[in-house]
């Protein structure tokens, strides 16, 4: 009795066996899914932080199913050719800078318009964060097949940097070479200065100075501090805040179609909920590097208000030239004036 009654649980133990077996499978927890992100700029600049720090609490937030790695210093793409990667699926998720991306949607060239020449950052959002940015994140959405993640991210105010020619004045910058990030209207600005405008890729901006392929270039405090500019020969900056830079934190939508919506809608609640610290960090992080500048001996200049006025002044009375050359809608020239109303 006892032998019969052992057989038989022997055999059901053997038929159960593929249950048992299988049972890890189907408890393992779900593999993460995993998603890449192009930088093109050094893991100290502010948009890396803000990028690394956004990747990690995403992590934290989907409890590990939403894995995001950070590739730095133009690894992947430089921001000149990631919007065709993020077109293409090469990449999930980046954050060019507007100027970069005129190409696809001139209108992302509005900050150049001389209304936010040497005027303060809240004057910018009005722009940006309003009715002028969301009609550009669509219209970006709709040629680049991308979700944009949320408000821009700030890099900072643009200002003129140079190597040999001291920048005491605006017009120090008539007959320079001047290297371009990219955008018609930057080199509409540097036209009108009587500059000439060169366009090189960023991660190349060292070298390209140190062998003087250009003179003096359109850049940011933090931006020259990171890539440590001052060990290629920059020696002076026109600090003339001549426009915020901004980039626009964009997901391919080859990525978002693996995620659900409510994965989809975390991700943009995360990012809404800080990108005031990252811009608060960006601001910092420029405030800083002004000083590091300053302590490896780049010289600056910055213009009275009165100076700046003058200038603003000239750039509006050339506007019509400006419209062209960027090739800016009237609609979006129409609300930015209605976006920044009397501020400026």
């Amino acid at each position: 009795m006892t032998t019969r009654l052992t057989r038989r649980a022997f055999a059901g133990a053997l038929t159960a066996a593929p249950v048992l077996l299988g049972a890890p499978a189907v408890l393992r927890a779900a593999e993460p899914i995993k998603f890449k992100c192009s930088l093109d700029t050094a893991p100290s600049h502010p948009r890396n932080v803000a990028m690394v720090d956004f990747v990690t609490k995403l992590a934290k937030e989907s409890n590990g199913e939403l894995a995001g790695e950070v590739f730095h210093s133009g690894q992947l793409f430089a921001d000149l050719n990631v919007s065709k990667a993020l077109l293409q699926g090469q990449v999930d998720m980046a954050a060019p800078g507007a100027w970069v991306l005129t190409g696809l949607v001139p209108d992302c060239d509005m900050v150049q318009l001389p209304y936010f020449y040497g005027v303060p950052t809240a004057i910018t959002y009005k722009a940006t964060d309003g009715k002028p940015g969301h009609r550009i994140n669509s219209e970006l959405e709709a040629k680049l097949k991308t979700q944009v993640l949320g408000p821009w991210i700030d890099l900072g105010y643009q200002n003129w940097y140079s190597t040999k020619t001291p920048l005491d004045k605006f017009s120090a910058l008539k007959g320079l070479k001047i290297r371009s990030p990219g955008g018609a209207a930057i080199s509409w600005r540097i036209k009108f200065a009587g500059g000439i405008p060169n366009t090189t890729a960023w991660p190349n901006v060292p070298l390209a100075l140190s062998q003087g392929t250009f003179d003096a270039f359109v850049s940011t405090d933090e931006s020259c501090n990171s890539a440590k500019l001052w060990e290629a020969g920059v020696k002076y900056s026109y600090a003339d805040h001549q426009f915020m830079g901004q980039y626009i934190p964009m997901m391919s939508k080859a990525f978002t179609a693996k995620l659900k919506p409510a994965q989809v809608k975390m991700m943009t609640d995360l990012w809404q909920a800080n990108i005031a610290g990252y811009r608060k960090g960006s601001a910092d992080s420029q405030a800083n590097a002004r000083k590091v500048l300053e302590t490896n001996g780049v010289k600056f200049h910055d213009p009275s208000p009165a100076e700046a006025a003058e200038i603003r002044k000239g750039m509006i009375a050339d506007l019509p030239s400006l419209i062209k050359d960027a090739k800016l809608s009237p609609d979006i020239v129409g609300l930015v004036k209605e976006a920044v109303g009397s501020a400026t």
